[in-house]
């Protein structure tokens, strides 16, 4: 008998179903289960709704709910029926409800996998992307209860909600039955979803910040009656950067009759205020957010920025505040900047904004900068400014705990104002979404990250983020594969910034050197040499060269064809008293400048040595590049005309006859400012981050594969099978560790053939099991203080007979310990070769990662380990197996034989795929793989397999709760 509603079991509330989200526009939204206690909430709702999207849901005209309604719609069992709702302020702006169905299409519990589904959006809200967040909630919902397909009744005159199903990117199917249109999607999510939903959080993560960026108004909250504070510091602030929206000054302490402060609307709540703010700074104290957080969302503000400080950099009891703050803002729908926060600036002519600390706007340039720390951010921005280099936008997040380093990279892949984005991160709350992100954008404009509290092993103050158990060296591997410039210093920061906001990338690796001094020459080439570039001999100019011979020299090394960068070096003039003379920079610059504007669009840098006004005059060729084509724009702009821009030298302008780009990249951009550096190692460094970033475009222009083979040689049923046999029908949340056998087995199912052993507990046994195997065999112990260490003596090769078997396991007893201590096992003996290690696991907040690295105490103690994202191509693997500094011996170093790298390709190619999967394989070690001249042997494999742990990259977009 089918259960009836009043019948199924009630389940407890699912609070992991919670999720704030960002709707289209930028705002935020939280969903949640509806409960029995939101009757009211919900007929509120339902009188706000039209008449005509009332008719929509119902069929027919159906003005107002009945109590029979209110009681169906607000109760239910989180298993068969299940309801959820958008709340904004509190207040009901969306519903969604499925109710399971068997095939006649009744009422049903499991096993019946097909649900019908429902919506109803509030009018006001309709075309912010409500139905289509709730959709992704509510299928993954569904999919945890065991639901597998929706179906759903829509009237042919409703073509938004036909469109939400359409475009949702689920395999649908749609027959016309009845008057109506019956649709029926299968909640698998196939790579269309899940491409439709990541292009949906990218446009409304990157609005969100954008908002915040560009606000038509901004009102500073707790701007004080006398000069000083932080406040008014702001407030001073945003009028010296000429701000081109309206600005107010808020300070609940204000005379009643206090009518303007510094020349602005002054007033003692946003109540007074007679449009609706964009943007507030607040700077407060921290026991008086709350309340400006309240005032600011009754009254429509969409974004904040809060400089107080008093959060989780101060303990738990300020994490829980921190918390509560974010809780708040969200419910209102507005993001965060902070708490802690510096501020934020946008140079942009038709912004003009400074809302931060910094007493000096940096110029309009086209570099964003994003920093997790106020003082980092204070000396980037003055090394910036001190370089001649401008922004386009800034952001100091503070403790970071809402907006972050992932949302900028968001706004920064559509902003057509930013050519290059510098991040100073310390902390990662969602690896695996960083690196998404960042390979998405790194694949049309530079990112370059320096990552602070690398060694500290926990996560800096005020940073409350999961932790990444993951060293620090994969974290940066992990970046380098996305595209990342990972550097170690701001001071490196703003040396590759410089370079890839002004020059184009070069075409590869091979540098032309000339300047007037042979040492300084001399030491460019050292440091080309030692950051894998390839120099060529320098070019003496001699002392007496003057700016004319600087200008031929650069542009006979621009029209090369063999020279792909240039480095010039110079120093000061020696005169005639032997007194050196630091000569007209400005001179030089132009000379340098008209160079590189006649020439192809190659990369040129400076290295200079006391020569005064250099390096100022090459920094105001232009603090701007040449805007570079897009692939999108921003939904919105900034209100007011669009920017100009920026007025360029001749520097900028195209030379006939350059070569297109290729396929894939965008067109070089022609030479800006041309940045220089005070000393070689600086500028080389620069160069070696640009030059292996631009491989790295090239490469990603064209992206690896997974080969067809493996499809034709896996068998994941099978595998699927075995694991949920070996984890059982109560499996242990810690998981379990296989035997040797299931391992062998499970592995198998992947084409990961395994060396048998056999155990061998006494010298008549392990004779037994080498007279099965064969001769000739290994003897090894298994027990885990001598596992893999030949070099204690654990392990005995090419044991030819049973005689040298017999005596070898006598030495083993009596040097080690006793069998029952010692574990031993016989094996036969694999193809000599190369020893190496493969191993892959889960970190809960990185994913799945590959690793491969030579076998023996040297690869680890010197962390000579390469590790590359889950699931793997075959353009990884490669570069898996040759990105390790040991990689000439698998290739015949000192007249070995090679050996086999394509069958150690398959094999990586493999075991990305088991882990990818199935997320019950949580780790796996396969240690020591031999890998032959022909052929490779696995002979040792290690399997731990848990429950399957939730996949946030596969569930439904959801801002982090920190």
């Amino acid at each position: 008998m089918e259960p009836s509603p009043e019948q199924s079991p009630h389940h407890a509330y699912p609070d992991h179903w919670e999720a704030d989200v960002v709707l289209r526009d930028g705002g935020t939204a939280r969903i949640r289960p509806i409960t029995t206690d939101d009757a009211e909430r919900l007929v509120s709702f339902y009188e706000q709704v039209s008449d005509e999207s009332k008719y929509y849901r119902f069929f027919a005209p159906y003005p107002r709910l009945s109590d029979r309604d209110v009681h169906r719609f607000t109760h239910h069992d989180y298993v068969d029926r299940v309801g959820l709702a958008v709340t904004i302020g509190g207040e009901f702006i969306g519903t969604v409800r499925y109710d399971r169905i068997n095939d006649q299409g009744r009422p049903a519990s499991a096993p019946a996998d097909e649900a019908e589904v429902a919506f109803l959006v509030q009018d006001a809200h309709q075309g912010r992307g409500v139905a289509s967040a709730l959709l992704e909630h509510i299928a993954a919902v569904a999919r945890e209860r065991g639901i597998r397909r929706f179906a759903a009744e829509v009237l042919p005159a409703n073509n938004k909600m036909i469109k939400v199903f359409r475009d949702a990117g689920y395999t649908q199917r749609r027959s016309f039955e009845d008057g109506s249109v019956h649709l029926t999607l299968d909640l698998e999510p196939t790579e269309k979803s899940l491409a439709v939903q990541r292009g949906r959080e990218q446009r409304a993560e990157a609005r969100s910040v954008q908002r915040l960026l560009a606000p038509g108004s901004v009102a500073v909250i707790g701007t004080g009656r006398t000069p000083g504070g932080v406040g008014r510091t702001v407030l001073r602030n945003l009028l010296a950067a000429g701000f081109t929206g309206r600005t107010y000054a808020v300070n609940r302490a204000f005379d009643e009759g206090l009518a303007t402060l510094d020349g602005v609307p002054a007033h003692r709540s946003l109540g007074e205020i007679d449009e609706q703010v964009d943007l507030a700074v607040i700077a407060v104290p921290a026991h008086r957010v709350p309340e400006a957080v309240a005032d600011c969302g009754e009254h429509g503000v969409q974004g904040l920025v809060v400089l107080s400080a008093g959060y989780a950099e101060r303990g738990s009891a300020g994490r829980e505040l921190q918390r509560e703050l974010v809780r708040q803002a969200r419910s209102y729908g507005m993001r965060i900047i902070g708490p802690n926060a510096f501020g934020i600036i946008n140079t942009a002519e038709s912004v003009r904004l400074n809302a931060s600390l910094a007493p000096e706007s940096p110029a309009r340039g086209r570099i964003g900068l994003f920093t997790q720390s106020g003082a980092i951010g204070i000396a980037l921005l003055s090394g910036l400014h001190r370089r001649g280099a401008g922004l386009s936008s800034f952001i100091s997040a503070g403790n970071r705990a809402d907006v972050s380093g992932n949302d900028f990279l968001q706004y920064s892949f559509e902003d057509q104002d930013t050519d290059v984005a510098l991040l100073y991160l310390e902390s990662l709350g969602n690896p695996r979404k960083f690196t998404r992100l960042a390979r998405r954008t790194a694949a049309v404009k530079p990112v370059v990250v320096v990552k602070g509290a690398r060694h500290s092993g926990t996560n800096p103050p005020g940073h409350a983020v999961p932790v990444s158990r993951i060293p620090d060296a994969t974290v940066s591997a992990l970046m380098r594969q996305a595209g990342v410039i990972r550097v170690d210093t701001v001071t490196e920061m703003v040396d590759a910034g410089l370079l890839l906001a002004g020059q184009s990338l070069p075409a590869g690796p091979r540098v032309a050197i000339l300047g007037n001094s042979e040492s300084l020459g001399l030491l460019t080439y050292d440091a080309c040499l030692a950051e894998g570039l390839r120099p060529r001999p320098p070019i003496d100019l001699t002392t007496a060269a003057s700016p004319q011979d600087f200008r031929d020299a650069l542009a006979e090394a621009l029209a090369d064809s063999t020279c792909d960068a240039v480095i010039v070096t110079a120093i000061p003039w020696v005169g005639e008293n032997g007194e050196a003379e630091t000569g007209d920079g400005e001179v030089l610059a132009a000379a340098l400048r008209g160079a590189a504007a006649g020439g192809p669009a190659k990369p040129v840098a400076v290295v200079h040595v006391e020569i005064g006004g250099l390096a100022e005059a090459l920094a105001a060729a232009s603090s701007t590049a040449a805007p570079r084509t897009r692939p999108t724009t921003l939904a919105a702009q900034p209100s007011g005309p669009p920017a100009a821009p920026a007025a360029t030298e001749p520097a900028t302008v195209e030379a006939a006859g350059t070569a297109e780009a290729e396929e894939g990249t965008e067109p070089p951009a022609r030479p800006g400012r041309i940045p220089a550096y005070p000393a070689a190692e600086r500028a080389v460094r620069a160069l070696a981050e640009a030059v292996k970033y631009a491989q790295w475009r090239r490469q990603a222009a064209t992206p690896g594969k997974v080969p067809e083979f493996l499809d034709e040689t896996t068998d994941e049923p099978g595998a699927a099978a075995l694991i949920d046999t070996l984890l059982g029908a109560a499996p242990d949340p810690r998981g379990r560790p296989l035997t040797h056998d299931e391992a062998r087995e499970l592995l198998g199912r992947y084409g990961i053939p395994v060396r048998p052993t056999l155990p061998a507990p006494d010298p008549e046994t392990a004779v037994a099991a080498a007279a099965r195997l064969g001769y000739p065999v290994a003897l090894k112990t298994t027990a885990p203080h001598l596992r893999h260490r030949a070099d204690l003596g654990g392990v005995r090769l090419d044991l030819a007979d049973e005689d040298a078997l017999r005596r070898a396991y006598g030495e083993f007893t009596e040097l080690l310990g006793k069998p029952a201590e010692l574990l031993p096992v016989v094996q036969s003996m694999a193809p000599r070769g190369v020893d190496t290690v493969v191993r892959a696991s889960i970190d809960a907040a990185a994913g799945a990662i590959l690793s491969f690295g030579l076998a023996g105490a040297p690869s680890e103690l010197l962390g000579d380990t390469a590790h590359r994202l889950v699931p793997a191509t075959d353009r990884d693997a490669a570069e898996l197996i040759r990105s390790i500094k040991a990689a000439p011996v698998l290739f015949g170093w000192r007249g070995s034989a090679p050996v086999d790298t394509p069958a150690l390709e398959e094999l990586l190619l493999r075991l990305s795929r088991l882990v990818d999967d199935h997320p019950e394989v949580v780790s796996v070690a396969l240690e020591p793989v031999v890998v032959a001249p022909q052929g490779l042997t696995v002979l040792g494999a290690s399997v731990r397999l848990t429950p399957p742990p939730p996949r946030g990259d596969l569930g439904p977009r959801r801002l982090p709760n920190y």
